[in-house]
């Protein structure tokens, strides 16, 4: 009887045990139920956290995305290039976005990194061999990408019907926009966007890119719109001499007083459109705000 009784508290020991481990182990069938398989940008399917609470972005886009939505308390860190809304440096930074800080998102310990394209994909594996999920959201090349990156991130951080709301609303003010220009838009004014100038070389938004969808939204033409990639000769801008220039406002003054970008027509004449950075270089909400402010200048 005794030993019958001692099987039986063994057994009831081992029982105990494997109930406690089941509901403790991350690979638990319980813990499976709360992650779902997501494929990003890039064809990884990664398991994610269906609620995720500690989310680190490493793309400026992302991080103001997330503040659009409404779930910024779910960060938990950002890059130092994440300075929108300015309320997004409360958060830590991780560093830079080229020569990410891995460990530094570790010590965090994000349950969700959602990254953009400028990630090494070094670091991206870290990550992933840290039992870190990291996803990729990266920058579309038209317009109408802004609206999937939303939903996406919607998705992601248990935001859908706000992420629904938001291209709603967005949809919304860019055809009452297209409304107002009407006919003006038929008469488009030629328009060079500087993404960078001088010794370097001359870097401007081809055809294929949303920033050209922004330029003709906005009732502008882009002279550089039969390029691909960013490189344009300064030859073809002094020979094209564009009616206007745009270029983000903390290089205006730079490039306004540099030979031979002064002796451009928009430059002489007071046609330079100084822009506040990120409106136009990120894809993000505020690209409604930059068409339209690029709209009454090409057309006031």
């Amino acid at each position: 009887m005794l030993q019958v009784m001692k099987k039986l508290r063994f057994a009831f020991v081992l029982l105990a045990t494997v109930m406690a481990l089941g509901c403790n182990n991350p690979t638990s069938t319980e813990q499976k139920k709360d992650t779902y398989a997501y494929t990003d940008d890039y064809q990884r399917t990664v398991d994610v956290p269906a609620s995720p609470t500690r989310i680190v972005s490493t793309s400026p886009a992302v991080t103001e995305i997330i503040y659009a939505l409404g779930a910024e308390e779910l960060l938990v860190g950002r890059t130092d290039f994440c300075v929108y809304p300015p309320e997004a440096q409360n958060i830590q930074s991780i560093g830079g976005i080229s020569n990410l800080n891995v460990e530094k998102i570790v010590s965090l310990n994000p349950d969700l990194v959602i990254s953009g394209s400028m990630i090494p994909q070094k670091s991206s594996q870290q990550l992933e061999q840290m039992g870190v999920p990291i996803v990729c959201v990266i920058e579309k090349q038209q317009m109408e990408g802004l609206y999937e990156n939303i939903s996406k991130i919607g998705m992601l951080v248990g935001r859908k019907d706000q992420a629904d709301s938001l291209n709603e609303l967005m949809r919304d003010r860019l055809s009452a926009l297209n409304e107002e220009l009407g006919e003006i838009k038929q008469t488009p004014k030629s328009v060079y966007y500087v993404v960078g100038f001088g010794a370097s070389g001359n870097f401007t938004a081809g055809g294929t890119s949303f920033i050209n969808d922004i330029i003709t939204l906005a009732g502008g033409k882009n002279i550089a719109s039969d390029i691909k990639g960013w490189s344009y000769s300064l030859e073809a801008l002094m020979q094209a001499d564009p009616e206007y220039i745009m270029i983000r406002r903390e290089d205006s003054a730079s490039f306004c007083r540099t030979s031979p970008y002064n002796k451009l027509s928009a430059v002489k004449e007071g046609r330079v459109i100084a822009l506040e950075s990120g409106t136009i270089d990120l894809q993000v909400p505020r690209n409604l705000d930059a068409i339209r402010v690029i709209s009454k200048r090409l057309h006031n």
